[in-house]
């Protein structure tokens, strides 16, 4: 794209869900531009863990669920796409996982959980504690334990977030794709029912269309248009523990929480869920509870370091659907945020029907759930 020309599309936005766009938007040959108001992919795409729980296509009616299944469909050949592209490993591993419960609630919400996924006809299989000792003996304490109950699910996979940020952004630039970072849209202009430009600290910007994927703050950014939307900034944080080699091999997960191990023994620890506005500070409480429970699970991290801990912030949306399809009132601008802690699993997925959306096509999904404005 030269210096003087136009692009198809604008994204406002370089985290996962606005790169995917891009590398999407750019595989079926439309030219695009992406800005960020800081470094590309270094908030919360970034800072997840990195979890790819499995979906089933086949079976899934509801359009959350659809979405969620096309983006886990697409993971395996987008990895192994942008691995030949660019030479980056994204980490992506079919690992499985296990879930795990210690109390009678815990279980109760387990057994539900089961026979959900089995109504979608998601492999999912009851262990006795005996098995999960067998197959992760760092859990062999837990499970003469406290272990009340758990499952394993072997479609569940976990990928490298930084990695595959620096992937997609690779394949962006190779495909033409322009990034700025540091690059912050402060307003817009918009006339006649069409966007007609993004005002940035760097000058304005113009394009056909438009694309705002700004993550937590891509409400701020809506309210400036008169859309209001129930995007919220949900903070958190992360626990970083550094082994020889990995503990364990599988996703655990109990309740909200969870533990990745990967490859190079480094273990994950996550996460809370917190209202605390845009403030991405760590505190030594949650820090310290996070750090209790994965030494509680795993008795080998008792005596691992703590290598980092961070947080980033999640967009939840107030009725847990993301905020994906055209603007009211502008015919050439969109957005796509709100994804709160599904938005690595669901990015792919996102791209493919707001591309369609984008280019004219008929989307593979409904997307009148995912409305924006709806509140």
């Amino acid at each position: 794209m030269s210096a003087s020309s136009v692009p198809d599309c604008l994204i406002v936005g370089g985290g996962v869900i606005g790169l995917s766009l891009a590398y999407e938007l750019a595989n079926h040959g439309a030219t695009v531009e992406v800005i960020d108001r800081g470094p590309i992919g270094r908030e919360a795409s970034w800072a997840g863990a990195g979890i790819l729980p499995p979906a089933n296509l086949a079976t899934a009616i509801d359009p959350l669920d659809r979405l969620r299944a096309l983006s886990h469909q697409l993971y395996r050949e987008w990895s192994d796409r942008l691995r030949e592209e660019t030479g980056i490993d994204n980490g992506y591993r079919e690992c499985g996982g296990l879930y795990l419960a210690r109390s009678v609630g815990e279980v109760a919400s387990l057994h539900a959980f089961a026979a959900m996924l089995r109504e979608l006809e998601i492999e999912i299989e009851r262990l006795s504690l005996a098995e999960v000792a067998e197959m992760e003996p760092a859990l062999r304490e837990l499970a003469t334990g406290e272990l009340e109950a758990a499952y394993s699910l072997p479609g569940e996979a976990q990928l490298r977030n930084p990695d595959h940020l620096r992937a997609l952004a690779l394949a962006c630039g190779q495909l033409g794709v322009q990034i700025r970072s540091n690059c912050e849209a402060t307003g817009f202009d918009y006339s006649n029912g069409r966007m007609t430009g993004v005002r940035t600290n760097t000058g304005s910007l113009h394009a056909d269309r438009y694309c705002l994927a700004s993550g937590a703050w891509t409400q701020q950014l809506l309210k400036q248009l008169g859309v209001t939307t129930g995007i919220m900034p949900i903070r958190g944080q992360m626990v970083l523990f550094k082994c020889d080699t990995p503990p364990f091999s599988r996703v655990l997960n109990e309740g909200p929480r969870y533990l990745v191990p990967r490859d190079d023994g480094r273990v994950l620890v996550g996460s809370t869920e917190e209202e605390a506005g845009f403030d991405k500070s760590t505190t030594e409480e949650a820090i310290d509870e996070l750090a209790a429970l994965a030494r509680q699970l795993v008795p080998a991290l008792r005596a691992a370091p703590i290598e980092n801990s961070w947080a980033g912030l999640r967009p939840g949306s107030f009725d847990g659907f993301p905020y994906i399809g055209q603007m009211p009132g502008l015919d050439n601008a969109f957005a796509a945020a709100g994804h709160y802690r599904s938005g690595l699993h669901m990015s792919p997925g996102t791209a493919v029907v707001l591309r369609q959306l984008i280019l004219g096509e008929e989307p593979a999904i409904d997307l009148t759930p995912f409305r924006v404005g709806r509140g």
